[in-house]
């Protein structure tokens, strides 16, 4: 599909850098059949149906922006996942100067690396020669959380960001960036939920700093997308597939767990999954897991924006953004809510 489909106006005004306080507080904007319903995130008990079931994605960020030394020049290395043995793959900002094998690189006097192998598109793989405990460890003393790049063009990551950046579900460490629909959960608006007759399952999908990267390309299908670690365990298939048999919806709280999701449906069953998923979804994909979505709003010719019109439809949501727009909701990872429900679903 051509990209300039999924393109609009968006001032950088309405792009959020702080969350709203507290976090259910945000708005909801509730795009059904053919209308839109401006509400608040503490209405989803309301909107939703007893027997629902929310899916949750339950990873959680880890700290890991650095900032190194080469010499006298200073690097920002946003590390992307883990490959074994002290070695990681990462963005390096610049990297164009760095070469394979003779690069080391110093965080701190307790950390530091090397560059090994070919690096492109400013990716490096670097051996910290360190073992998982005290990897992890020297992260907490030197990484801070790798913020989106446009919050952090704007400020710098703070104390705040260590509780506004996690989900109150998060538990299973590995993400680079935060499933942003979760953020606007608390513990007292769960438990509303609740005894309101709706009931949860987790997955964990690792997300990673490919969901920031813009679409270069002109036609969706020249798109090269990335992958990301995903886990659905049976006793979560097993709920699922007895909330369906039930009547209940599946309700996806965010794009990743939606992706995931879909990415374990097999011809209309879900599956257990455990590993790499690229799922890229588009107007015209056949959606098999979910019912409905909950997720923020998402920025102009991004593969999320695509994905929400898979989902509602691509007129229909060209029309809620403008309401949107117009009607001063906050934009992505710190923004607003909007809940939408499968375009055609009864």
């Amino acid at each position: 599909m051509d990209v300039d489909l999924f393109d609009f106006d968006l001032p950088s005004e309405a792009i959020a850098l702080r969350p709203a306080r507290p976090r259910d507080s945000a708005r909801l904007l509730h795009v059904r059949g053919g209308g839109v319903d401006d509400r608040i995130i503490t209405d989803l008990p309301d909107v939703l149906r007893a027997g629902d079931l929310l899916v949750f994605n339950n990873t959680r960020v880890l700290p890991l922006q650095l900032e190194a030394r080469r010499g006298a020049a200073r690097m920002e290395l946003t590390l992307l996942q883990d490959l074994g043995q002290g070695r990681w793959r990462a963005f390096a900002r610049p990297a164009r100067r760095l070469r394979a094998d003779d690069t080391r690189l110093v965080i701190a006097d307790d950390m530091e690396a090397r560059v090994e192998g070919p690096h492109q598109d400013g990716q490096v793989t670097l051996d910290f020669a360190l073992s998982e405990a005290a990897m992890m460890a020297a992260l907490a003393r030197h990484g801070t959380l790798p913020l989106p790049p446009y919050i952090r063009k704007h400020r710098a990551v703070d104390a705040r960001d260590n509780e506004d950046y996690q989900t109150v579900l998060a538990r299973r460490d590995g993400a680079v960036a935060a499933p942003t629909a979760g953020l606007h959960f608390t513990d007292e608006l769960l438990q509303r939920l609740s005894e309101a007759g709706l009931a949860r399952v987790e997955l964990t999908l690792h997300v990673g700093a490919g969901t920031f990267l813009p679409v270069s390309v002109d036609d969706t299908d020249d798109h090269p997308m990335h992958s990301e670690w995903g886990e659905v365990g049976e006793a979560a298939v097993r709920q699922i597939n007895e909330t369906r048999e039930q009547g209940g919806r599946i309700v996806a709280v965010g794009t990743t767990s939606l992706r995931l999701l879909e990415s374990a449906a097999r011809d209309g069953a879900l599956e257990p999954f455990s590993g790499e998923t690229d799922i890229f979804i588009t107007p015209g994909y056949r959606f098999q897991a979910v019912d409905v979505l909950l997720t923020n709003f998402h920025l102009p010719r991004s593969t999320l924006f695509m994905l929400v019109s898979a989902f509602a439809g691509l007129d229909r949501m060209r029309a809620a953004y403008a309401h949107a727009i117009r009607s001063g909701y906050r934009f992505y990872s710190y923004g607003d809510g909007c809940l939408l429900e499968l375009e055609g679903a009864g």
